[in-house]
């Protein structure tokens, strides 16, 4: 395993990546909720191909705030494409993400962010599963599939982990040197996880609410996502 130097790094400076397609419903105030939070240096926001509002809406929101960029991208290639488009603009050492589709709570990121800056940790993930905060999941199916997601990268990876599919994640910019991702879905959190754990001892998961939505509300995960989940949990088990 490749030895990586997690000394002297600015773990006070973070820049957080916002992947978007089509949320001209959420995404202001998802941002603005980022903002009120404030715990950012920077926010990048990734269009990932919309064909709505919602790039006109995050132009509105880089005129009005110095710290916000947008990274444009013309077609739609998937929330992994767009997070690792993300990636190569950041500023900061450390990377937070966040989703626009207010599923997420930007108070929970900020707690989240203060767990690293505070305690020194090298990536920090947010948990539905453990805790008593506030949960709404609104689909019976996606809450079991996701407790299964996890007891068996847990199990195939050897580190105990109780949300794989979370959207909420905090980690060390320097933990991507020599890390190829590869993933343009939802399957990038999969991605992510297994091929940074494996450098670090030093995580930890934090209890995080969750307000899911419907697909009529524009819900974009499906259940060919959830095959890929385990595919890619044993993909990248073995193809680093």
């Amino acid at each position: 395993m490749e030895k990586i130097n997690l000394m002297n790094l600015d773990t006070k400076k973070t820049s957080v990546i916002v992947p978007f397609f089509n949320e001209e419903a959420t995404l202001q105030d998802a941002v603005l909720d980022l903002i009120n939070n404030n715990f950012h240096d920077e926010i990048i926001l990734v269009n990932d191909g919309s064909t709505d509002n919602s790039l006109l809406i995050s132009k509105q929101l880089v005129d009005k705030y110095s710290y916000i960029k947008i990274v444009n991208n013309s077609t739609n290639k998937g929330k992994g494409y767009a997070l690792r488009l993300g990636l190569k603009h950041v500023s900061f050492d450390v990377v937070a993400i966040f989703d626009a589709d207010l599923e997420y709570s930007a108070e929970d990121l900020k707690i989240i962010c203060d767990t690293m800056h505070n305690e020194n940790y090298d990536f920090l993930s947010g948990s539905r599963f453990i805790g008593n905060k506030k949960r709404d999941n609104i689909y019976l199916r996606t809450f079991l599939a996701n407790k299964l997601f996890s007891l068996f990268f847990s199990k195939i990876y050897k580190k105990k982990f109780t949300d794989v599919a979370t959207c909420l994640k905090v980690f060390k910019k320097v933990l991507l040197n020599g890390v190829q991702l590869n993933s343009n879905g939802f399957e990038i959190e999969i991605e992510l996880l297994a091929k940074l754990l494996i450098k670090v001892e030093n995580y930890k998961e934090v209890p995080i609410t969750y307000k899911g939505r419907s697909y009529l509300e524009g819900k974009k995960i499906k259940l060919i996502d959830g095959f890929k989940y385990i595919y890619s949990i044993i993909k990248f088990k073995w193809i680093k």
